[in-house]
């Protein structure tokens, strides 16, 4: 596998292709690139729309005959693989704006697969949270085996704008967070919370003052973790009321 965004134009030709000694700066033995290694087999090629153009030629040689040349070398090399390619850009759209070699689209586009965003398939996010806290919690020690149902809600609210990766990361910080053997709402982002309780707004009465009242202690509650003596502090009231009001309003 390559991720072709996490090199240098250069150093990702050297990792795809190999390299003779003496090529460049600090190449000091020859060496096998991926494709060679991969040779009889498959080859991964991550985010391939980051990929430069000049590169670009080279793996359409690959595809077209079969052979590539290393790095500092006039020897071509012959090599079978087969190539499994993905990108999270528009590539036709790289087309039109010149990033992308229409030929190169053509000869790898031989079968798509279209992976949808999380966002549209928000039935998968309690299967997918459920997988990443069994494994943080396995590795961090911690005997959590539920997830409550408001933090499975307020993760349907977030539009996941990276993916399983943004998941996966909200997951592990909640894990680290959570105090007993269930993940709550208060493990989660403020910014998640805060999403979620939005919604749970649309749902009262827009000119109840009871209604805003609630909302902004239950902000508030979220703010602090459940700290009650802190958000008396921050919402300017005493304790007291505080504790009555959450019992008024069954936060």
């Amino acid at each position: 596998a390559i991720n072709c965004s996490a090199f240098s134009k250069h150093l990702l030709e050297s990792e795809m292709f190999g390299h003779k000694a003496g090529a460049f700066t600090g190449a000091l033995k020859d060496q096998k690139g991926l494709f060679e290694e991969a040779g009889n087999g498959t080859i991964f090629l991550d985010e391939l729309g980051e990929m430069a153009l000049d590169l670009q030629a080279k793996l359409l040689r690959v595809i077209e005959s079969g052979e590539f040349l290393k790095v500092g070398e006039t020897k071509p090399t012959k090599v079978n693989v087969r190539i499994i390619a993905a990108t999270n850009r528009d590539l036709k759209k790289e087309i039109e704006q010149g990033h992308f070699r229409e030929d190169l689209f053509y000869r790898i586009s031989v079968f798509q697969i279209q992976l949808p965003a999380l966002r549209e398939r928000v039935v998968d996010l309690e299967i997918l949270a459920q997988h990443f806290t069994n494994i943080f919690a396995l590795k961090m020690n911690k005997k959590i085996t539920t997830i409550h149902p408001d933090f499975i809600a307020a993760l349907q609210q977030h539009h996941w704008n990276g993916n399983i990766r943004e998941l996966k990361n909200v997951i592990e910080r909640a894990v680290i967070l959570a105090s007993g053997n269930e993940l709550q709402v208060n493990d989660l982002p403020v910014e998640i919370q805060f999403k979620s309780t939005a919604v749970t707004s649309k749902q009262l009465s827009a000119f109840s003052l009871q209604s805003v009242e609630k909302l902004h202690i239950q902000k508030v509650l979220n703010h602090t973790k459940g700290n009650k003596a802190e958000s008396a502090r921050l919402l300017e009231i005493g304790i007291a009321t505080l504790y009555r009001k959450i019992e008024e309003y069954k936060l």
